[in-house]
Protein backbone atom coordinates (compact mmCIF):
# COMPACT_ATOMS: atom_id res chain seq x y z
CA UNK A 1 0.00 0.00 0.00
CA UNK A 2 2.63 2.65 0.79
CA UNK A 3 4.36 1.54 -2.44
CA UNK A 4 1.62 2.99 -4.20
CA UNK A 5 1.08 5.83 -2.31
CA UNK A 6 4.83 6.91 -2.81
CA UNK A 7 4.34 6.13 -6.92
CA UNK A 8 0.85 8.95 -6.85
CA UNK A 9 3.40 11.33 -5.02
CA UNK A 10 5.66 10.70 -7.71
CA UNK A 11 3.55 11.13 -9.95
CA UNK A 12 1.82 14.36 -8.87
CA UNK A 13 4.89 16.32 -8.31
CA UNK A 14 6.10 15.08 -11.67
CA UNK A 15 3.57 16.47 -13.33
CA UNK A 16 3.61 19.62 -11.64
CA UNK A 17 6.95 20.09 -12.40
CA UNK A 18 6.47 19.45 -15.77
CA UNK A 19 3.87 22.55 -15.35
CA UNK A 20 5.77 24.91 -14.01
CA UNK A 21 8.86 24.48 -16.39
CA UNK A 22 6.48 24.48 -19.13
CA UNK A 23 4.50 27.60 -18.43
CA UNK A 24 6.22 29.24 -15.61
CA UNK A 25 9.78 31.20 -16.04
CA UNK A 26 10.47 31.80 -12.69
CA UNK A 27 12.44 29.36 -11.60
CA UNK A 28 15.03 31.98 -10.67
CA UNK A 29 12.99 34.33 -8.65
CA UNK A 30 13.96 35.11 -5.23
CA UNK A 31 11.46 33.53 -2.75
CA UNK A 32 9.53 36.60 -0.99
CA UNK A 33 7.63 36.83 2.43
CA UNK A 34 4.84 37.48 0.20
CA UNK A 35 5.05 33.61 -1.77
CA UNK A 36 5.29 31.76 2.18
CA UNK A 37 2.89 34.26 3.63
CA UNK A 38 -0.21 31.13 3.82
CA UNK A 39 2.83 28.60 4.99
CA UNK A 40 1.92 27.21 8.76
CA UNK A 41 5.19 26.35 10.68
CA UNK A 42 5.20 23.16 12.82
CA UNK A 43 9.02 23.03 14.24
CA UNK A 44 8.63 20.24 16.30
CA UNK A 45 7.94 17.59 13.34
CA UNK A 46 9.20 19.94 11.05
CA UNK A 47 6.59 20.74 8.49
CA UNK A 48 5.29 23.73 6.38
CA UNK A 49 2.03 23.16 5.35
CA UNK A 50 0.65 25.92 2.76
CA UNK A 51 -3.00 26.59 3.50
CA UNK A 52 -5.40 26.13 0.87
CA UNK A 53 -9.33 27.00 1.86
CA UNK A 54 -11.74 24.58 1.41
CA UNK A 55 -9.41 21.77 1.00
CA UNK A 56 -9.44 20.31 4.71
CA UNK A 57 -7.39 23.41 5.78
CA UNK A 58 -9.52 23.68 9.68
CA UNK A 59 -8.71 19.64 9.99
CA UNK A 60 -4.90 20.20 8.91
CA UNK A 61 -4.76 22.93 11.39
CA UNK A 62 -5.69 20.97 14.40
CA UNK A 63 -3.17 18.44 13.04
CA UNK A 64 -0.54 20.78 13.26
CA UNK A 65 -1.79 22.06 16.90
CA UNK A 66 -1.71 18.45 18.16
CA UNK A 67 2.01 18.02 16.48
CA UNK A 68 3.10 20.83 18.12
CA UNK A 69 1.87 20.49 21.60
CA UNK A 70 -0.91 22.77 21.75
CA UNK A 71 -3.71 20.45 22.22
CA UNK A 72 -3.97 16.90 23.34
CA UNK A 73 -6.55 15.69 20.23
CA UNK A 74 -8.17 17.29 17.24
CA UNK A 75 -11.62 17.22 18.70
CA UNK A 76 -11.04 19.68 21.36
CA UNK A 77 -10.13 22.66 19.01
CA UNK A 78 -13.31 24.72 18.51
CA UNK A 79 -13.24 26.78 14.65
CA UNK A 80 -12.34 30.22 15.95
CA UNK A 81 -9.14 28.75 17.62
CA UNK A 82 -8.12 26.90 14.71
CA UNK A 83 -8.57 30.18 12.32
CA UNK A 84 -8.61 32.83 14.62
CA UNK A 85 -6.23 31.90 17.43
CA UNK A 86 -2.87 32.58 16.39
CA UNK A 87 -1.62 29.71 17.43
CA UNK A 88 0.41 28.61 14.40
CA UNK A 89 3.35 30.38 13.30
CA UNK A 90 3.35 31.27 9.71
CA UNK A 91 6.51 31.32 7.36
CA UNK A 92 6.46 35.23 6.85
CA UNK A 93 7.32 35.54 10.26
CA UNK A 94 10.43 34.77 10.04
CA UNK A 95 13.62 36.32 9.41
CA UNK A 96 15.05 35.66 5.56
CA UNK A 97 17.52 33.04 7.14
CA UNK A 98 14.71 31.46 9.08
CA UNK A 99 12.63 30.95 5.88
CA UNK A 100 15.01 29.73 4.02
CA UNK A 101 16.53 27.31 6.60
CA UNK A 102 12.77 25.87 7.33
CA UNK A 103 12.35 25.67 3.47
CA UNK A 104 15.40 23.63 2.47
CA UNK A 105 14.78 21.28 5.52
CA UNK A 106 10.82 20.59 6.28
CA UNK A 107 8.49 18.81 4.59
CA UNK A 108 6.67 20.80 2.43
CA UNK A 109 3.29 20.01 1.76
CA UNK A 110 -0.29 21.18 0.04
CA UNK A 111 -3.71 19.52 -0.41
CA UNK A 112 -5.64 21.00 -3.54
CA UNK A 113 -9.26 20.07 -4.72
CA UNK A 114 -10.98 20.14 -8.06
CA UNK A 115 -11.41 23.74 -8.68
CA UNK A 116 -14.95 23.86 -9.27
CA UNK A 117 -16.06 21.96 -6.39
CA UNK A 118 -13.50 24.27 -4.05
CA UNK A 119 -15.07 27.33 -5.59
CA UNK A 120 -19.04 25.91 -5.19
CA UNK A 121 -17.53 24.45 -1.35
CA UNK A 122 -16.76 28.61 -0.82
CA UNK A 123 -19.42 30.13 -2.50
CA UNK A 124 -21.97 28.14 -0.07
CA UNK A 125 -20.13 28.82 3.33
CA UNK A 126 -19.58 32.59 2.71
CA UNK A 127 -22.60 33.43 0.33
CA UNK A 128 -25.81 31.15 1.86
CA UNK A 129 -24.89 31.81 5.85
CA UNK A 130 -24.86 34.91 7.62
CA UNK A 131 -21.65 35.86 7.25
CA UNK A 132 -20.57 39.76 8.85
CA UNK A 133 -17.63 39.84 6.70
CA UNK A 134 -18.30 38.23 3.05
CA UNK A 135 -22.32 39.86 2.70
CA UNK A 136 -21.30 43.62 3.67
CA UNK A 137 -17.94 43.36 1.44
CA UNK A 138 -18.36 41.10 -1.58
CA UNK A 139 -21.85 40.92 -1.52
CA UNK A 140 -22.90 44.48 -1.69
CA UNK A 141 -20.16 45.24 -4.19
CA UNK A 142 -21.44 42.03 -6.41
CA UNK A 143 -25.51 43.08 -6.38
CA UNK A 144 -25.08 46.47 -7.19
CA UNK A 145 -22.71 45.85 -10.25
CA UNK A 146 -24.75 42.71 -11.26
CA UNK A 147 -27.64 42.80 -10.82
CA UNK A 148 -30.16 45.19 -12.97
CA UNK A 149 -33.06 45.85 -10.26
CA UNK A 150 -31.38 45.27 -6.70
CA UNK A 151 -33.88 45.82 -3.72
CA UNK A 152 -32.46 48.33 -1.11
CA UNK A 153 -32.82 45.61 0.83
CA UNK A 154 -30.27 44.03 -1.10
CA UNK A 155 -28.24 46.32 -1.38
CA UNK A 156 -28.05 47.03 2.31
CA UNK A 157 -27.35 43.94 3.36
CA UNK A 158 -25.74 42.20 0.70
CA UNK A 159 -27.09 39.14 1.30
CA UNK A 160 -28.64 36.49 -1.29
CA UNK A 161 -25.84 36.86 -3.58
CA UNK A 162 -26.71 33.96 -6.38
CA UNK A 163 -24.11 31.79 -8.04
CA UNK A 164 -24.41 33.42 -11.09
CA UNK A 165 -23.66 36.72 -10.03
CA UNK A 166 -20.25 35.65 -7.92
CA UNK A 167 -19.10 34.20 -11.29
CA UNK A 168 -19.58 37.37 -13.35
CA UNK A 169 -17.76 39.19 -10.16
CA UNK A 170 -15.23 36.00 -10.67
CA UNK A 171 -14.78 36.57 -14.27
CA UNK A 172 -14.81 40.97 -14.62
CA UNK A 173 -11.25 41.67 -15.03
CA UNK A 174 -12.20 45.48 -13.15
CA UNK A 175 -14.09 43.26 -10.15
CA UNK A 176 -15.16 45.67 -7.88
CA UNK A 177 -13.73 44.10 -4.69
CA UNK A 178 -10.35 42.48 -4.85
CA UNK A 179 -9.53 38.84 -4.82
CA UNK A 180 -10.07 36.40 -1.71
CA UNK A 181 -7.87 33.34 -0.84
CA UNK A 182 -11.39 31.34 -0.46
CA UNK A 183 -11.55 31.17 -4.90
CA UNK A 184 -8.02 32.34 -5.80
CA UNK A 185 -5.63 30.03 -7.54
CA UNK A 186 -4.03 27.59 -5.84
CA UNK A 187 -0.76 28.69 -7.91
CA UNK A 188 -1.11 31.82 -6.34
CA UNK A 189 -1.55 30.90 -2.88
CA UNK A 190 1.14 28.30 -2.76
CA UNK A 191 3.94 29.28 -5.63
CA UNK A 192 4.13 25.50 -6.73
CA UNK A 193 6.74 26.64 -9.34
CA UNK A 194 8.72 28.57 -6.92
CA UNK A 195 8.27 26.31 -3.76
CA UNK A 196 9.29 22.69 -4.44
CA UNK A 197 6.63 20.77 -2.29
CA UNK A 198 7.65 17.63 -1.13
CA UNK A 199 4.32 16.36 -0.37
CA UNK A 200 1.00 16.87 -2.94
CA UNK A 201 -2.44 15.87 -1.05
CA UNK A 202 -5.83 15.54 -2.74
CA UNK A 203 -9.19 16.63 -0.91
CA UNK A 204 -10.93 13.48 -2.71
CA UNK A 205 -8.39 11.00 -1.17
CA UNK A 206 -8.03 12.88 1.64
CA UNK A 207 -8.18 10.01 4.18
CA UNK A 208 -5.49 8.24 2.31
CA UNK A 209 -3.25 10.83 1.49
CA UNK A 210 -3.47 12.39 5.36
CA UNK A 211 -2.53 9.28 6.94
CA UNK A 212 0.10 8.77 4.67
CA UNK A 213 1.58 11.81 5.30
CA UNK A 214 1.19 11.60 9.05
CA UNK A 215 3.04 8.39 8.56
CA UNK A 216 5.92 9.75 6.68
CA UNK A 217 6.74 12.04 9.15
CA UNK A 218 6.63 10.10 11.99
CA UNK A 219 4.01 11.59 13.61
CA UNK A 220 2.32 10.10 16.54
CA UNK A 221 0.28 6.26 15.88
CA UNK A 222 -2.83 7.59 17.90
CA UNK A 223 -3.10 10.59 15.76
CA UNK A 224 -5.41 10.69 12.23
CA UNK A 225 -6.34 13.31 10.32
CA UNK A 226 -10.23 14.30 11.76
CA UNK A 227 -13.12 13.21 9.70
CA UNK A 228 -15.51 15.83 10.60
CA UNK A 229 -17.36 18.37 8.59
CA UNK A 230 -16.09 21.63 10.16
CA UNK A 231 -18.32 24.39 9.49
CA UNK A 232 -22.73 23.58 8.71
CA UNK A 233 -21.77 20.01 9.63
CA UNK A 234 -25.93 19.62 9.48
CA UNK A 235 -24.99 20.03 5.27
CA UNK A 236 -23.93 17.98 2.96
CA UNK A 237 -20.33 18.39 1.78
CA UNK A 238 -20.09 19.74 -2.02
CA UNK A 239 -19.96 16.75 -4.01
CA UNK A 240 -19.35 16.91 -7.56
CA UNK A 241 -23.42 16.20 -8.35
CA UNK A 242 -23.77 19.67 -5.96
CA UNK A 243 -21.09 21.46 -8.35
CA UNK A 244 -22.85 20.22 -11.35
CA UNK A 245 -26.30 22.30 -10.22
CA UNK A 246 -24.46 25.50 -9.43
CA UNK A 247 -22.77 24.92 -12.82
CA UNK A 248 -25.84 24.69 -14.70
CA UNK A 249 -26.89 28.18 -14.00
CA UNK A 250 -24.39 29.38 -15.98
CA UNK A 251 -23.99 30.33 -19.69
CA UNK A 252 -21.92 27.61 -21.95
CA UNK A 253 -19.54 30.68 -22.06
CA UNK A 254 -19.19 31.35 -18.50
CA UNK A 255 -18.80 27.60 -17.79
CA UNK A 256 -15.55 27.55 -20.36
CA UNK A 257 -14.38 31.26 -19.09
CA UNK A 258 -14.39 29.62 -15.47
CA UNK A 259 -12.40 26.71 -16.72
CA UNK A 260 -10.09 29.00 -18.32
CA UNK A 261 -9.97 30.92 -15.11
CA UNK A 262 -8.43 27.49 -13.13
CA UNK A 263 -6.52 26.45 -15.90
CA UNK A 264 -3.15 25.99 -14.44
CA UNK A 265 -4.44 24.66 -11.29
CA UNK A 266 -6.82 21.94 -13.77
CA UNK A 267 -3.24 21.25 -15.49
CA UNK A 268 -0.72 21.53 -12.42
CA UNK A 269 -2.54 19.08 -10.29
CA UNK A 270 -4.01 16.93 -12.91
CA UNK A 271 -7.71 17.21 -12.75
CA UNK A 272 -9.97 16.39 -16.20
CA UNK A 273 -12.14 18.97 -17.35
CA UNK A 274 -15.26 19.01 -16.47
Amino acid sequence: KWKSLYQIQRERKQIMRETCSKYKSNNRRIITPYHVSRIFVEDKYRVLYCEVPKAGCSNWKRVLMVLNGLASSTKDIQHNTVHYGNYLKRLDGFDHKGIYHRLNTYTKMLFIREPFEKLVSAFRDKFEHPNNYYHPVFGKAIISRYRANATKEALRTGSGVKFKEFIQYLLDVHRPVGMDIHWDHVNRLCSPCLIDYDFVGKFESMEEDANFFLHLIGAPQNLTFPKFKDRHSNEERTTTKITQQYFAELSPSQRQRSYDFYYMDYLMFNYSKP
